[in-house]
């Protein structure tokens, strides 16, 4: 049965699907939409991305889209591990500008899902990391934005790997949360 774990902001959930293995290998329904639509989520997927880490340390994030293409995703790892933030932007929430951290490992077998109103990004704790994830809108160049990553106020506990992080500059040069108008609202 698949098991639904409510991070401390609990709309950001950690799914573990069970996995059924004997000597030829393993199966596993990795998404099943009754399961989900039991623990109250419907989301109406639209596209699966997969991307590929060559370096341990590589961060991605913190991205996300503005309405009305806001995605909610699914994030899974095939391979390698790393480890996964999300970032409340719902402006009036409870939990505005806080973030949940999860590893997420293809050995663990498990996802996270993250909301329509939170930043996501991750950090790479092994090297040649494969991520698989759903999202629920289409990728949409003007609607993409992002947060600093590293946003002093944000004070995520980034994983200490040994290198030197590995960010591209678009990444690098995002605003910090203090200086971003979020479009979301709590409660829409």
């Amino acid at each position: 049965m698949t098991q639904f774990r409510r991070l401390a902001i609990p709309e950001v959930i950690e799914i573990t699907p069970p996995r059924f293995g004997d000597h030829r290998g393993f199966f596993s329904e990795v998404y099943k939409r009754q399961a989900f639509e039991a623990e109250g989520i419907r989301i109406d997927w639209v596209q699966d991305n997969q991307s590929y880490s060559a370096g341990m340390g590589t961060v991605r994030g913190l991205h996300f889209q503005t309405p009305p293409f806001a995605q909610d995703k699914l994030i899974r790892v095939l391979r390698g591990a790393l480890y996964d933030v999300a970032v409340d932007l719902r402006v009036g929430s409870p939990s505005y500008g806080q973030w949940v951290g999860c590893e997420l490992s293809a050995e663990k077998w498990n996802q996270l899902l993250v909301p329509v109103g939170f930043a996501h990004g991750f950090m790479t704790l092994t090297p040649d990391v494969e991520v698989l994830y759903k999202v629920s809108a289409p990728y949409s160049k003007a609607n993409e934005a992002a947060v600093l990553w590293n946003d002093p106020a944000l004070a995520i506990e980034w994983p200490d790997v040994g290198v030197e992080v590995t960010i591209i500059d678009k990444d690098r040069e995002a605003p910090c949360l203090s200086d971003y108008d979020s479009p979301f609202v709590y409660g829409d």
